[in-house]
């Protein structure tokens, strides 16, 4: 017998999905251009076992964000070429290596290239606020380096820096999670003491950072220096005069520029709990990715990394 014919028995037609569109539409990935340069963290204080985790749990997080990007890590007190913890100026002139091998690699082969030109490497400073002496001794590495290399801002000021430290501090039991929340947490502070260092223009962008706290917490945070002797605890002081009773002192630092020794003395010194430092909280490797491209001209899509 011979299969019907007709509209009961035609295969059913597959229709294309609908096409999206405005905000809708699923954003193009973002990848690192073939032969871009290098993202190279700088970062500073005494190399560790600590401090290699958490760099290379910041460059993992940039990589994620830009798939294909070439992430590398140099110790502003590295041991030159030390496998463990290499100089910040090895790093560098390795990096112009591998770029020359590369290309004279491609010549032998047969290859059409052009000849590297351009940085090779991006340098991001691993600090959350100025820090003159650090920025100059990173300068000099570069420097030292004879590497064609572009050196970017710090991270903060940055709303994202804000938002890690109101987590660092929910985390210590300090603030709550969320204001919008309807508890409340009884070793919630009711004033901060934000501590930076890198001097008085250091003091000054954190205060920027910690206006955007002060409106996330709705307590008054102020900042203060670290390395100015008297400061924390005349900050404390002006916190209390002002009505504050209960205090808590929130690093505004990555964690490798200062010793966890003087935190701990701050803090007592305050009177006061403290919170952890920022560490490898995501919003910091998106930041050191922000600065790279925000200087190689790449625009993110990311949530919270602004475009360029």
């Amino acid at each position: 017998m011979s299969s019907p014919t007709g509209p009961a028995s035609a295969l059913p037609v597959r229709m294309p999905p609908p096409r999206r569109s405005g905000r809708h539409r699923r954003p193009e990935p973002v990848v690192a251009p073939e032969g871009a340069p290098a993202l190279v963290l700088a970062v500073p204080g005494t190399p560790g076992v600590d401090t290699r985790n958490l760099a290379e749990e910041i460059v993992s997080i940039a990589r994620s964000e830009l798939p294909g990007l070439d992430g590398r890590i140099g110790y502003l007190d590295g041991a030159g070429d030390d496998p463990e913890f290499p100089g910040l100026a090895t790093v560098l002139a390795r990096t112009v290596e591998e770029r020359t091998a590369r290309y004279e690699q491609a010549r032998a082969a047969g290859s059409d290239v052009r000849e590297p030109e351009g940085p090779a490497a991006v340098v991001v400073p691993l600090l959350a606020g100025p820090h003159p002496v650090l920025l100059d001794r990173i300068r000099q590495e570069v420097a030292a380096s004879g590497a064609p290399a572009e050196l970017t801002d710090v991270l903060g000021p940055h709303p994202l820096l804000a938002e890690a430290l109101h987590v660092r501090l929910s985390e210590a039991g300090l603030s709550r999670a969320d204001r919008a929340r309807l508890f409340t947490v009884a070793t919630a502070a009711d004033g901060i003491i934000l501590a930076s260092v890198g001097g008085a223009e250091a003091v000054q962008a954190a205060g920027i950072t910690g206006m955007l706290l002060a409106a996330r917490l709705a307590v008054p945070v102020m900042a203060a220096a670290l390395d100015d002797e008297g400061a924390i605890s005349a900050t404390a002081e002006e916190l209390r005069s002002a009505g504050s009773a209960q205090l808590a002192l929130a690093p505004y630092l990555i964690g490798p520029e200062v010793d966890r020794a003087l935190l701990d003395a701050a803090a007592k010194e305050a009177g006061c709990s403290a919170a952890e430092p920022l560490g490898a909280y995501p919003a910091v490797g998106k930041l050191a990715l922000s600065q790279y491209a925000s200087v190689m001209g790449i625009k993110l899509t990311q949530e919270g990394v602004p475009g360029r």
